[in-house]
């Protein structure tokens, strides 16, 4: 893992000066920013496998940076902040972070934070390269017809009504899980471990956080839903009549 490349976006000076020499020390490549116009050039040069953001920065919130890079990537995000209000955590999972820390911190728990979300990271592209590998080894099982939709696995593609629906890299994972486990109810846990390795806390809202944006782009009523079931107390069934090929 020492090997693993860093970004700190960090708009105080001794703060972000104190981070980058801390896990220079521990053996990480390590680099820096400012600003998000500052993360984006280091973002667009090098290959990054994490990245530790403040909340608070000149240009562009932290939140919303976060939306933004989980929307095209499936990089590592910790949130690091002055803010100690749980609802700007809560927020920062949904928006995609993997972890969030607030200041003052100790730079050991960081580093054991930063160290696990690696490994997560890790198993997670082990576990997609079998899935791709899984799904070319059928050609048969690429493509599901439920409802008005379409959804070809190895295109990575879902359509409705012909039109495509745009998802996130843990949308499409989640569809995936429940594509191929139809009918059966799968708890949270479950599906934690069918999507990715990446989450941490065992109470993390994010499956119910997924489930709702599947819902919010397939249901017809996502008030109502027909093919994201909530089943009380087990967790979730994907209750749609599902065909292949």
């Amino acid at each position: 893992m020492k090997n693993k490349h860093i970004l700190v976006v960090e708009d105080e000076a001794i703060t972000r000066a104190k981070l980058v020499g801390y896990f220079q020390h521990e053996g990480y490549q390590v680099s820096e920013a400012a600003s998000k116009a500052e993360m984006n050039i280091v973002l667009n040069n090098h290959h990054i496998d994490l990245v530790m953001l403040d909340i608070n920065l000149p240009d562009e919130d932290g939140l919303m940076i976060t939306r933004t890079l989980r929307s095209q990537s499936n990089i590592g995000i910790i949130l690091v902040t002055g803010r100690t209000d749980a609802i700007d955590r809560i927020v920062g999972l949904e928006m995609g972070a993997d972890d969030y820390v607030t200041k003052p911190f100790e730079f050991r728990e960081l580093l054991v934070r930063v160290k696990n979300l690696l490994w997560r990271i890790s198993l997670t592209t082990q576990a997609n390269n079998e899935l791709a590998h899984a799904i070319k080894s059928d050609e048969n099982d690429e493509l599901f017809h439920f409802g008005d939709c379409t959804f070809d696995i190895a295109k990575r593609k879902l359509c409705q009504h012909g039109e495509q629906v745009k998802l996130t890299k843990a949308e499409f994972e989640m569809l995936v899980a429940f594509i191929t486990h139809p009918e059966r109810v799968l708890s949270r846990d479950r599906l934690l471990n069918l999507i990715n390795h990446r989450v941490e806390a065992p109470n993390d809202r994010t499956i119910d956080v997924l489930v709702r944006r599947l819902r919010n782009k397939i249901e017809a009523d996502p008030k109502k839903p027909t093919y994201f079931v909530t089943v009380h107390g087990e967790g979730y069934l994907f209750a749609a009549d599902l065909t292949k090929g």
